[in-house]
């Protein structure tokens, strides 16, 4: 079966990576939901895609208490999922404010989902392998999944994801194929393919294996896959 992940939450309903889009999720039938974590500047792990809020503030330099209300704390966010697995994207890359290369944040967010998410279903995922193996070396029980565009290009993605001992490999939509998720499979990989609301798509995927689609419109989905 495929598995159907809200991206950010039921986020074409709601405001996305909000309470109200996992709730949202949650009652669509989403057997899981994706949720974005960033650290503020006092170490508390909040929910928000972008490294910087609408008005330009980068989170990494705002204390918790200054981040605005609509933005969810995480622990706050796994108390609305209950039943639900959850991909938890640690946010953390160079290129953007609030860059972590000591690991720091990967230890944070384990030892949270350690507190108030053990009864939960759990997928790590990050496009930087390092922040990855932060959380495997604390945390050898949790699952990883290796964010990329494509599993393939300009690096192996799939030779790489197994080296860091992630158990999956999330790429972008336009660059799966039934080929690439065969060799995922082949080399032992799930495959969690990000983001696709098609309803013809979503069909074409689950009929070449893909385990999990990530969607903004977990109802689609689960209609398209004769679920709904």
């Amino acid at each position: 079966m495929t598995v159907v992940i809200g991206h950010r939450g039921a986020s074409a309903d709601f405001p996305e990576n909000t309470l109200d889009a996992f709730a949202g999720a949650a009652a669509q039938g989403a057997d899981w939901v994706e949720l974005d974590v960033r650290a503020t500047s006092d170490g508390v792990l909040v929910v928000h895609h972008d490294a910087v809020l609408p008005d330009g503030r980068p989170i990494s330099d705002l204390a918790h208490h200054e981040v605005p209300i609509s933005v969810p704390r995480l622990e706050a966010a796994f108390g609305v999922m209950a039943g639900m697995g959850v991909n938890v994207e640690i946010k953390n890359s160079p290129a953007e404010p609030g860059w972590d290369p000591t690991g720091e944040l990967a230890s944070a967010t384990v030892e949270l989902i350690a507190e108030v998410a053990a009864g939960l279903e759990i997928l790590v995922s990050c496009f930087d392998l390092a922040t990855l193996d932060h959380v495997r070396a604390v945390a050898p029980h949790l699952a990883t999944g290796y964010l990329v565009l494509s599993a393939e290009e300009p690096v192996d993605a799939v030779a790489a994801a197994v080296a860091s001992g992630c158990v999956a490999v999330n790429p972008w939509d336009p660059c799966v194929s039934s080929e690439s998720i065969a060799r995922a499979h082949d080399a032992g990989l799930a495959v969690n393919v990000w983001t696709v609301d098609d309803p013809d798509r979503i069909r074409q995927l689950a009929e070449w294996g893909a385990d999990a689609v990530i969607t903004n419109r977990p109802a689609v989905a689960l209609s398209a896959l004769g679920r709904g």
